[in-house]
């Protein structure tokens, strides 16, 4: 009887006070997830999936996939951001990368939005604790045109070593969809050989 009282306790309803300010906590967080879908032509084809949660200042950020194949990656940043019309917003980072490969990276991700027009970029740079050989720096860099509300076309270019392409880095398009919350991304890297195939799914809260 006792152990049914308890559980009946824990199941219950918390008061509207507790339950408001737990809402209210969660409202002063933003929290993104996405996922990439690489398609590489005779290489491995594999996903890369990134979470992010936001509060004031504070950036945190966990990836993986994005430094290498079985690696993960946790990040803690601090945001700025500057401007009204011309807006320019900025995120320093320090991560620890682990896994296949592993290191210490400091890293920056940064956007300038102008009108209808964003320039992306995301930089990091890692030192390979295992061989300083394979310390390496990659980058994701977007300039995006938002001819409608729920549409951005841009050109992307990036620089990897998950998968090896004749290009060291690696130009293409993009195409981005907005549907409230939810946005899709489509990018074809390589155009003329090699071609690479993305597609993303992110959702904010």
């Amino acid at each position: 009887m006792n152990l049914m009282v308890a559980l009946a306790l824990l199941l219950q309803e918390p008061p509207k006070e507790e339950k408001a300010e737990r809402e209210g906590l969660l409202k002063d967080w933003e929290l993104s997830a996405q996922v990439y879908a690489y398609r590489v032509r005779e290489d491995r084809d594999y996903l890369q999936p990134t979470i992010t949660a936001d509060h004031d200042w504070l950036h945190l950020e966990g990836r993986y996939n994005y430094e290498n194949h079985d690696t993960g990656s946790l990040w803690a940043g601090y945001n700025l951001s500057f401007g009204t019309d011309l807006k320019l917003e900025l995120t320093p980072m320090i991560g620890v990368v682990f896994g296949q490969t592993a290191g210490i990276a400091p890293g920056l991700e940064a956007s300038l939005t102008w009108n209808r027009f964003t320039l992306y970029v995301e930089y990091e740079y890692l030192f390979d604790t295992a061989d300083h050989y394979d310390s390496y720096s990659y980058s994701w860099s977007e300039l995006t045109f938002d001819p409608l509300e729920w549409l951005s076309v841009g050109l992307v270019v990036q620089r990897t070593r998950v998968y090896q392409t004749d290009w060291d880095s690696q130009r293409g398009f993009l195409a981005r969809v907005f549907i409230k919350s939810l946005e899709i991304t489509f990018c074809y890297f390589n155009p003329t050989e090699d071609p690479v195939y993305v597609l993303g799914l992110g959702i904010r809260f």
